[in-house]
């Protein structure tokens, strides 16, 4: 029989040679791979003057594209296969150093880093933390160095955290003498504000004029608007985290400075050198002292201390103590006193199981106390929230492309809406508490940080939340669970009457929340320089800021979910692209962000807030949502460095009707808050931008200059007017339908520095600063009011702050 042979057979043949020849090969290495010997450098960075460990180092292995940065206490783990590296620790400022390795076994490695002289003639770059790493996939977060805040000029010459941060893009307030920051069309209790990892719940001085933040003190300074991490939760806006100096443990060294209104002055040294240092700061003000010079019996100050120890017990133990605790007071004529403020301590054990496994132990204490005493009527009134927090947090560094963060925390709240007490025996006044509350918050959490290819990064992770609303004294009971009823004659919403009181007792539980809630993000690099980013963040926050004013005051309560308040709940989602331009000198950052939030809590109109032990009957839970674009494009070398920040977004809340209920048969359907319709909120500013600049002349002389605009703030101006009885009632249409004048001013700074005494350790600077250059009077309010003369209406424009000039002397030895 002849032989038939198919013409492909031969080619088929060749093919599968081939293909088992890969297959081989792909064995061969995926087992070269596994079996390969890999061994771990892990060791603390510091700066070599003082011993203060430094965060965000760069660690770079020379020839392979991999690396890894120090944590929040200088540590760093990087796991490599066996041979002969070159590793490069970089951290802008400070000198850059190589080190040869041979890498045959697990290897501690410590670095003490020098800072950079940088002469005139030389390229000055901006502090790296600052920049972002488009590798990376973490996105909507941004970094202040100290340096930084110092230079940036603002209102009496007293350098603040808070008002630096809003020049960056998506970070707005409610204008000046305005306590707190908005975050992406949020209210100022939806962020977390952590100084050393204990809750700050007034970030305020002086209702606003100044933040409670000692720059002197602080360390390290990151703003996380999305993409927030799961080892963060409680708030669902953004989280802002402030590390403190631990202080210098080589020799003792002492800074601050003199202001027009206050002055700081902070000491750290060792205690045990090498090994155990202190430090203490403290700021005053003293504006109230030369008030009887003009028979003015007024007051008006404030005072802030920070503390703490840090101690090595050996190698793989640190423990620190640290603490804070400020006061304001503010009288009138000894008739009216306020006095307000943060007390927080903080006992952290550092413990290092292995070279791949960092822990964090925390022990945390915050309280916010607000006191009122009222001598003309002849009473006290005091009120605030204290927590204890317990948290374990761990970093596994499994290898250069795997790390995973896990921990538990828990935090036991107690609040006190308020107690009153008679303060003279004449007064009349009853001792009166209203009913405190209590409530426990426990988390769990996962994160993971991978390296997926050379060109996909991801974070992703889960956090567990359960709150519990524990029992409280007494609690009311209402008729269909509504201590909110719907009038449908007047259409309008008006408290219910409680139709009986219970005593749960502290044992109970009122009720219990759990939440789930997912975190990613991923940066997918398209080259060297470009990259795009996205994210998708969920988050809960248990606990709510009673106050119906654009601003927080310190008046305003705290107080938990519970059966008639539920916790609101956050989906972000991000889109970004970033890119570093001529080798990074400029860098671009552009990002566009949706935020959707339940059970955001909304006012009946005429709600009062003070003093009011059943505050859930004057309040509604609803919704809101905000969404906008972020442009932050920054120059980072040069003589000439800055930003330009550009925000367009949009913010608004909706409380529509709740399901009617059946009355004699009918149906009582609510028209819900303002219709039903969305509205803008207190914090909705259509455009903001910010404009930084800062410009050395010479080793002498430093400019500073910033210019802020954003879209007025919408408020409620009357649409019109009836008489009743005689009187003239205004009469407004939908909430927040109208809005403040466009906000903006220009502030500049020139700071000199003296020729330094080689002689001497004495340095010092002098800085001179105009705030609102060409004496924009923006306004705070505008009220309405009859003119005496003309009988006609006439509206009268409130402005804090005209130009206002300052001198600073800052000095430090």
């Amino acid at each position: 029989m002849k032989n038939l042979k198919n013409p492909h057979l031969k080619e088929n043949q060749t093919n599968a040679k081939k293909l088992l020849l890969l297959l081989l090969v792909a064995a061969c290495t995926l087992h070269s791979l596994l079996s390969q010997e890999k061994y771990t450098i892990s060791g603390t960075i510091r700066e070599a003057v003082s011993n203060e460990t430094l965060i965000g180092v760069t660690i770079a292995v020379q020839n392979l594209r991999t690396g890894t940065t120090t944590n929040e206490y200088g540590f760093y783990s990087l796991t490599l296969p066996k041979g002969n590296y070159n590793l490069i620790i970089n951290y802008l400022g400070f000198q850059d150093i190589t080190r040869s390795v041979t890498l045959n076994s697990d290897m501690k490695l410590d670095f003490d880093l020098q800072e950079k002289t940088e002469e005139l003639d030389e390229v000055v770059v901006t502090e790296d933390v600052e920049r972002i790493d488009i590798r990376k996939p973490q996105m909507s977060v941004n970094t202040l160095a100290v340096q930084t805040i110092k230079k940036i000029p603002v209102v009496l010459g007293e350098s603040d955290v808070i008002r630096s941060l809003v020049l960056l893009p998506g970070v707005t307030n409610a204008g000046e003498a305005s306590s707190g920051f908005n975050v992406r069309g949020g209210s100022a209790d939806q962020n977390l504000i952590l100084l050393d990892e204990a809750i700050i719940f007034n970030s305020s001085h002086l209702f606003g004029f100044f933040s409670v933040f000692n720059p002197d003190a602080i360390k390290d300074i990151k703003l996380f608007k999305g993409g927030i991490p799961s080892r963060y939760g409680g708030r669902v806006s953004s989280v802002l985290e402030i590390f403190q100096k631990e202080g210098n443990s080589k020799e003792l060294k002492v800074n601050g400075g003199i202001g027009a209104v206050a002055s700081r002055l902070l000491v750290e040294g060792p205690i045990i050198k090498d090994r155990t240092a202190f430090l203490a700061g403290g700021r005053a003000s003293y504006a109230h002292l030369f008030l009887p010079l003009f028979n003015i019996d007024n007051r008006a100050y404030f005072y802030d201390l920070n503390t703490k120890i840090s101690h090595r017990i050996n190698e793989r133990n640190s423990i620190f103590l640290s603490g804070y605790f400020g006061r304001d007071l503010f009288s009138i004529n000894e008739s009216f006193i306020n006095t307000y403020g943060n007390a927080v301590g903080n006992f952290r054990w550092n413990h290092l199981f292995s070279d791949k496994l960092f822990s964090n132990l925390s022990l945390i204490y915050s309280d916010y106390f607000y006191g009122l005493e009222l001598d003309f009527v002849g009473f006290e009134w005091d009120s605030g929230i204290q927590n204890f927090n317990l948290k374990y947090d761990l970093k596994h560094y499994l290898s250069d492309k795997l790390q995973i963060n896990y921990g538990v925390n828990n935090i036991y709240y107690v609040f006190n809406p308020g107690k009153i007490k008679p303060n003279r025996e004449d007064s009349g006044i009853v001792e009166d508490q209203l009913t405190k509350k209590y409530a426990n918050e426990a988390a769990a959490y996962v994160d993971i940080e991978q390296k997926i290819t050379e060109n996909l990064r991801v974070n992703y992770g889960l956090r567990a939340s359960l709150f519990n609303r524990l029992g409280q004294d007494e609690l009311f009971v209402y008729e269909n669970d509504r201590p909110v009823i719907f009038d449908p004659f007047q259409q309008i919403y008006r408290e219910a009457t409680p139709i009986d009181t219970i005593n749960p007792g502290r044992g109970a539980n009122l009720e219990t929340f759990f939440n789930f809630e997912p975190r990613i993000s991923a940066a997918y690099t398209i080259d060297k320089n470009n990259s795009v980013k996205a994210s998708y963040t969920r988050l809960a926050q248990y606990l709510h800021l009673l106050s119906n004013t654009s601003s927080p005051t310190p008046l305003d309560v705290w107080t938990p979910s519970g059966p008639f308040v539920e916790p609101q709940l956050l989906d972000q989602y991000a889109l970004g692209y970033f890119r570093n331009i001529d080798n990074g000198k400029y860098t671009l950052e552009l990002e566009g962000f949706y935020k959707d939030i339940q059970n955001r809590i909304d006012y009946i109109d005429g709600a009062d807030l003070i003093a009011n032990d059943a505050i859930e009957q004057v309040i509604l839970n609803g919704g809101a949502r905000a969404y906008g674009l972020e442009l932050l494009l920054r120059k980072n070398e040069g003589r000439f460095q800055g930003w330009l920040a550009y925000t367009l977004s949009r913010s608004e809340q909706r409380t529509p009707g709740r399901e009617p209920l059946v009355d004699n048969g009918r149906s009582n359907q609510e028209t819900g808050i303002n219709f039903g319709e969305w509205y803008p909120t207190p914090f909705d500013k259509t455009h903001d931008i910010s404009l930084y600049g800062n410009y050395e002349l010479n080793k002498k002389w430093n400019f500073n200059a910033n210019f802020i605009f954003q879209t007025g703030q919408p408020t409620n101006y009357p649409v019109g007017q009836f008489e009743f009885q005689g009187l003239v009632v205004p009469f407004f249409g939908s909430r927040n339908q109208t809005r403040l004048p466009d906000y903006h001013r220009l502030d500049v700074s020139a700071t000199l520095t003296p020729k330094k005494n080689r002689n001497r350790n004495f340095r010092s600077e002098w800085v001179f600063s105009i705030y609102n250059v060409y004496n924009r009077m923006n306004a705070a309010s505008i009220n309405f009011r009859q003119n005496q003369d003309t009988g006609r209406n006439e509206a009268v424009r409130t402005a804090i702050f005209g130009i206002v000039p300052a001198v600073t002397h800052n000095f430090r030895f």
